[in-house]
């Protein structure tokens, strides 16, 4: 059953003026102070090198120098696990300012002892959530040579690490830090070498316009990587229940300038990639059983596949065509 009080809290934010009441509006604001997993510098370390490892079983770029991700959350933790395995610039993007410098620089300091330490990627055991899977965790040593991490981790590397963290929503060429952020043109054309996230695309509402905004990015050799998660995030009894809403249910779901999920399947996805101008390399789903029907579907989601309706995430990367 749907949680009758976000229901009656969202319907509530369509009445004029009610928003402005304190108790609501605390309720509201309440909403946006935090988005969980990336305050743990093990979840970060973990999310990076999935995504790492399986770029170079894609025979995709292993060492991209230019990295962007959407949605960093609570902390740049993904983005810095990037710059200590050589990368030389991240811009992260967010909807809201989450991350501090305070936590940015507490997990840095973690993430610096997982790579000293060459550490495996922390798995299914600690993070049975987490997604994409690997078939081995162990230290990607083939990928991150010593060579590369003796560079990445020399001593005067990482104070200039530190020292843009201190000020990362400067134009520091090391790390940039943009929220909230508007336009594709909040950063040069074609200066980026991946753009990347982690159970963030199912929040966006113009996914046409997202997609664009990542191909204009994007060097001519570039590629994405991302991992979304299609579930319906608790606001229905079964995983994919989301889609058996009507439109005016969803909205009173939803409530007024929330920021929830777009419901959009896999196959949506799918399209809006190949629109976009990018061809899809590697496409990994989660399979979940459904227990819906056709006839249970609302009116929009009458068209999905059974491949959708089993789908309940997936993991894509594509490169620029």
């Amino acid at each position: 059953m749907i949680r009758k009080r976000r229901i009656l809290l969202n319907a509530l934010t369509f009445v004029p003026g009610v928003s402005s009441i304190p108790l609501i509006r605390r309720l509201v604001a309440g909403r946006v102070t935090g988005t969980g997993g990336t305050i743990s510098a093990r979840y970060c370390y973990s999310v990076w090198l999935r995504h790492l490892v399986l770029a170079a079983e894609s025979n995709l770029n292993s060492d991209p120098q230019a990295i962007a991700e959407l949605g960093p959350g609570d902390s740049l933790g993904i983005g810095l696990a990037a710059l200590l395995s050589g990368a030389a610039r991240h811009i992260a993007f967010d909807v809201y300012e989450y991350a501090s410098a305070e936590r940015n620089l507490s997990i840095f300091d973690e993430l610096v002892g997982a790579f000293v330490a060459r550490a495996a990627i922390p798995d299914n055991v600690e993070f049975p959530g987490v997604c994409p899977k690997l078939d081995n965790y162990a230290f990607p040593a083939s990928v991150l040579t010593d060579a590369r991490l003796n560079a990445a981790l020399a001593p005067a590397r990482l104070e200039k690490i530190r020292e843009s963290l201190k000020n990362c929503k400067s134009d520091s060429s090391l790390i940039q830090y943009r929220a909230p952020w508007i336009s594709a043109n909040v950063i040069e054309h074609e200066s980026i070498d991946l753009v990347c996230s982690q159970a963030v695309l199912e929040h966006v509402d113009d996914l046409p316009g997202v997609y664009a905004c990542m191909h204009s990015w994007l060097k001519p050799s570039g590629f994405i990587s991302h991992q979304i998660d299609l579930k319906c995030h608790g606001w229905a009894n079964e995983w994919n229940g989301h889609w058996t809403y009507s439109d005016l249910m969803w909205k009173l779901v939803r409530g007024k300038d929330v920021w929830l999920i777009n419901r959009e399947p896999k196959s949506t996805h799918t399209r809006v990639l190949g629109e976009s101008g990018f061809n899809v390399i590697r496409s990994d789903s989660v399979r979940t059983q459904s227990k819906l029907t056709s006839g249970m579907l609302a009116k929009k989601f009458k068209h999905l596949s059974d491949d959708d309706l089993t789908t309940s995430g997936v993991f894509i990367q594509a490169i620029k065509k």
